[in-house]
């Protein structure tokens, strides 16, 4: 499940650095203040669903494109990267991939891989569950003009920009996904990308944009630890969540209080 509808269900989380990471993660950058987080826009014809994305919603559109193919066997041929915290070597391993994993020579300590592989749409769903703890996954495929998906392959650098200065549109070039329009895909993509927006969606609508920002109030800080750089990961953010969704023009929102 992406971390967004997660915390949608539970916005307030018990001891989310140590029992929620793979929400937790996506805040540990974030001082105090105010922080654009991320937006997708999806548009429908009669034939595709195609979803633009920024970074930290590419897990959730390669989900949904793979989760719409009708062949659970059959070879995906997949190209991209995979970057880590950690080293993951084993977990690769176990999981039968041989993606070659290396440690980074800069500063900021992380491992990646460069992906070209053939992968069925099974194991590539149990990876992409499993990296959503602690990685990121950037992968591209094409199946056929109605189902592929195209990531770039290297993590933008968070805006420093205000909420009202957000320049969405390019920022939902980092990840596009397209798959059938299908009464079955239309539904797991409503209910897999906006759960609280479906009842103020119109029947006939063709286009919408949804945006995640955030307000963090308070920063609670670990008593027990010393390390600058852990303190930082193991601080827990306290504020506000706001969630809106651009339906031709109209703007509706809705507020989270969060404990992430």
């Amino acid at each position: 499940m992406h971390f967004i509808t997660k915390l949608i269900e539970t916005p307030k989380l018990d001891d989310p650095a140590k029992e929620h990471m793979r929400i937790h993660r996506h805040f540990y950058r974030y001082s105090k203040g105010d922080f654009i987080g991320p937006a997708l826009k999806i548009t429908k014809t009669s034939g595709k669903i195609t979803l633009k994305g920024t970074h930290e919603y590419e897990d959730l559109i390669l989900e949904l494109v793979v989760k719409s193919l009708s062949n659970a066997q059959a070879d995906i041929e997949i190209k991209g990267k995979l970057i880590t915290g950690r080293d993951l070597k084993d977990t690769i391993s176990n999981l039968g991939l041989n993606w070659d994993l290396k440690k980074s020579t800069g500063k900021t300590q992380n491992y990646k891989a460069e992906i070209v592989d053939q992968i069925n749409k099974s194991l590539l769903l149990q990876a992409l569950e499993l990296f959503r703890e602690n990685s990121y996954l950037l992968l591209s495929f094409v199946i056929n003009p109605n189902c592929k998906v195209t990531t770039k392959k290297n993590i933008p650098q968070p805006s420093k920009k205000k909420v009202e200065d957000d320049d969405v549109s390019k920022r939902i070039q980092f990840c596009t996904g397209v798959l059938s329009n299908t009464d079955a895909n239309l539904k797991m993509v409503l209910d897999l990308t906006i759960p609280d927006f479906i009842s103020d969606i119109p029947a006939n609508w063709k286009t919408f944009t949804v945006f995640n920002n955030y307000k963090i109030k308070e920063i609670e800080i670990p008593t027990n630890i010393k390390d600058s750089r852990l303190l930082r990961i193991m601080a827990i953010r306290k504020g506000k969540m706001f969630r809106s969704i651009d339906i031709n023009g109209e703007l509706i929102e809705k507020q989270y209080s969060i404990v992430v």
